[in-house]
């Protein structure tokens, strides 16, 4: 899978949970300039060695906000993405409408009338109705359901993201909360489910964690989610291991338990690790 970062206008939501503000732009990107960036990306000449069949575009918001990415670009993104055989990209839910099924038809026309598929990557966050209320996501877990539904009919494939241990949920119930989620987005019909540890840096969090509302979630709680969600056997689930190194509390068994986490997306089983003799931690299966 080749990603691609793409450069463009603030999300207009305000998620209590998100940092990724601090790497958008202020103003509206000039035309033609995604697919510029696009161009750079699949001009690295590594990507010709690999190969990859599957394109994800993420770009700091929904693919699908006309201010972050211009409707415009679409033909020249769906042109480039024919040489892959799957074009990801995100949205928020209540963004999912007619231009999504304008995307789908012209992936469909390329690849020499083979067609590109697609998949929508959305922000499902916590089936926790409380606290999905209380991360200013502004939608509601019936209407993630329904554009879940209608990405089903329109036979475009559906990922979704799952937050552990978010804002105004208690730590002991981390665990419980992200599998359930896990277990309702399958039941919605996600293909690919990804675990995201919640990470602090973008202020909200630091005022809430000093207030006792949020505290980040340690690695044995990302590990206990997976090894969960993995075995209820029903989808794929991957876990976050971005910028892992700030949830550990162990220097000696960390790399072990990275490269465990790496080996659970992979193998999409739970593997045997450990014992640590410095902080105890085993890592057999159930434990």
């Amino acid at each position: 899978m080749l990603t691609v970062l793409l450069t463009n206008r603030e999300c207009p939501w305000r998620c209590v949970f998100c940092d990724l503000w601090r790497h958008t732009l202020a103003d509206r990107v000039a035309p033609g300039d995604i697919a510029a960036q696009l161009d750079l990306a699949l001009g690295d000449p590594v990507i010709e060695t690999e190969r990859p069949t599957e394109l994800k575009l993420y770009n700091a918001g929904s693919y699908f906000d006309a201010a972050a990415i211009p409707p415009d670009e679409d033909p020249a993104i769906a042109t480039r993405a024919g040489a892959f055989q799957r074009l990801i990209v995100e949205s928020h839910p209540l963004l999912v409408g007619d231009r999504c099924w304008r995307l789908r038809d012209r992936l469909k026309a390329g690849r020499g009338g083979v067609g590109t598929g697609l998949e929508i990557a959305m922000g499902l966050e916590t089936v926790n109705p409380e606290v999905l209320e209380a991360l200013n996501k502004r939608v509601t877990l019936e209407a993630f359901d329904e554009a879940a539904m209608a990405l089903r009919r329109g036979g475009v494939s559906l990922r979704a993201f799952v937050l552990v241990q978010p804002p105004f949920e208690a730590p002991g119930e981390a665990v419980e909360w992200a599998v359930r989620s896990v277990e309702h987005a399958w039941d919605v019909g996600a293909r690919v489910v990804s675990l995201i540890p919640v990470r602090g840096g973008n202020g909200a969090l630091e005022a809430l964690q000093a207030a006792g509302r949020f505290r980040p979630p340690n690695l044995a709680t990302l590990e206990h989610a997976l090894e969960a969600s993995l075995r209820c056997a029903r989808g794929i689930v991957l876990a976050d291991t971005w910028d892992l190194e700030r949830f550990a509390d162990c220097v000696v068994c960390f790399e072990e338990r990275k490269e465990r986490l790496t080996r659970m997306n992979r193998l999409q089983r739970v593997p045997c690790g450990g014992p640590c003799p410095a902080c105890g931690w085993n890592g057999r299966p159930g434990e």
